[in-house]
């Protein structure tokens, strides 16, 4: 049982005629004794005239997924099965991250009758938002006590990684389709395959011709090349401490999630097969054996649950995970972060045994207010900003210098940009016949 603002007030009411009349301390007792009786006996009766919080049924109906930052509804119905009408304030409690603002409403409900409560939800976190009770406070006619109880209705939605990198796919896709060879003219080189036979028109390059289909067909026929697909691409997502970091409003973990699926979408495109596992001290999600819109669609959601872990990344059980997907060569995406020589150590140990085998690209995203630090020498205080600012780079160009040495690929980026670049650099690898 909760009592409202208007009992309060219908009490204090009580000591107006008091004041007014100036009564003794004897007959202004009796006055106050006799305006709480009435007050309470009001409140009694008010309460037992309210609808039965517990005679309500709770049915909830929400989308499964969502994107970070979209805007959904929660649906729910609130069916009154009491005799009394049911004149409520209904709170949704979703977890304050599912972005349901003012989660307080009030309704009317006539005995066996429905009513519909909408909340409109903006999640600003990804993972799984949920909601498992729903508070009814029921008031009488009075509105001055009402009856309280919390029901359960549980729901939950799972909020994807926003994908804010897919707007890069068309025209990564245009440069795809030159590079495949869906042009006028397919000419061979590095990393191509044969693709079929056709007559020969003028401006081709003869040395294209195929003289044993020229002598079977009495015509000229050239051969026809494509860059060579079926390829297989393994992204590894460093989930460890590192990866919790923030930079321009994002941390480094939500970078490389939309780089890692804008390259899966492009690698998919091209026809590879993509694989992907997210990994620190245990494998925290992986996705094998997809392809197509399955691919993407089984990637966001394994990476919509995964935050980072306060843990130091285990780079020497990298190579046995990325054994157990393939034994073929394969190019083999590090998404993690090189911005200090010995944070990378473990990681340069590594390198070896994986670029032995694969092409290996190691990206890293950068802070872009790193950079802008290194122009800013107004002051004292600025100076030394730029000169830890320029330390910070150094360490980061060291280290990328180390990575080639052991025969990998760096890509670095802030956040906004590294995405594309490491989607641009796939693409040239695939023109070098590197894949």
């Amino acid at each position: 049982m909760t009592v409202s603002g208007r009992f309060t007030l219908l009490v204090a009411l009580g000591v107006v005629p008091i004041v007014l009349l100036g009564s003794s301390p004897a007959v202004a007792g009796g006055i106050l004794a006799l305006w709480l009786l009435l007050s309470v006996g009001l409140g009694v009766l008010d309460l037992a005239l309210a609808g039965s919080p517990r005679a309500v049924r709770l049915e909830r109906s929400l989308p499964t997924r969502v994107r970070l930052g979209e805007t959904l509804t929660s649906l729910l119905y609130i069916t009154n099965s009491g005799p009394r009408r049911l004149r409520a304030l209904v709170r949704d409690a979703w977890q304050p991250s599912a972005g349901a603002g003012n989660n307080r409403t009030s309704l009317t409900v006539p005995a066996g009758e429905r009513r519909l409560v909408s909340l409109p939800l903006t999640p600003f976190r990804r993972g799984e938002r949920r909601v498992d009770r729903v508070t009814i406070r029921s008031y009488g006619p009075l509105g001055l006590w009402a009856r309280q109880a919390t029901l359960e209705a549980p729901g939950r939605i799972r909020v994807l990684p926003p994908f804010n990198a897919r707007k890069h796919l068309p025209s990564r896709i245009t440069r795809l389709k030159e590079l495949d060879g869906r042009t006028s003219l397919l000419v061979r080189g590095q990393g191509t395959e044969f693709d079929s036979l056709r007559e020969y028109v003028r401006g081709d390059d003869v040395r294209s011709i195929d003289w044993r289909a020229t002598a079977r067909h009495h015509d000229v026929v050239v051969r026809t090349w494509r860059p060579e697909r079926d390829r297989r691409v393994v992204i590894v997502i460093d989930t460890g401490r590192t990866s919790a970091a923030r930079i321009d409003n994002e941390t480094r973990l939500d970078t490389a999630f939309e780089a890692a699926l804008l390259l899966a979408a492009l690698a998919s495109k091209a026809g590879d097969r993509v694989d992907m596992i997210a990994f620190d001290r245990r494998v925290r999600g992986r996705v094998q054996g997809a392809q197509g819109a399955e691919l993407l669609s089984r990637m966001v959601d394994t990476l919509a649950v995964i935050d980072p872990e306060l843990l130091e990344m285990d780079w020497a059980g990298v190579p046995a995970q990325v054994r157990a997907i393939t034994s073929q060569r394969a190019l083999v995406v590090l998404l993690t972060s090189i911005d200090a020589a010995g944070a990378s150590t473990a990681l340069l140990a590594v390198l070896p045994q994986l670029t032995r085998r694969h092409t290996v690209v190691v990206a890293s995203v950068t802070d872009p207010t790193t950079l802008q630090a290194t122009h800013e020498r107004a002051d004292r205080e600025q100076v030394y900003r730029a000169a830890a600012a320029e330390r910070a780079l150094l360490d980061v160009a060291r280290v990328a210098a180390a990575i080639r040495q052991q025969g990998a690929d760096v890509v670095t980026g802030p956040p906004a940009e590294l995405p594309p670049r490491l989607a641009d650099h796939y693409l040239a690898l695939k023109l070098a016949g590197r894949l």
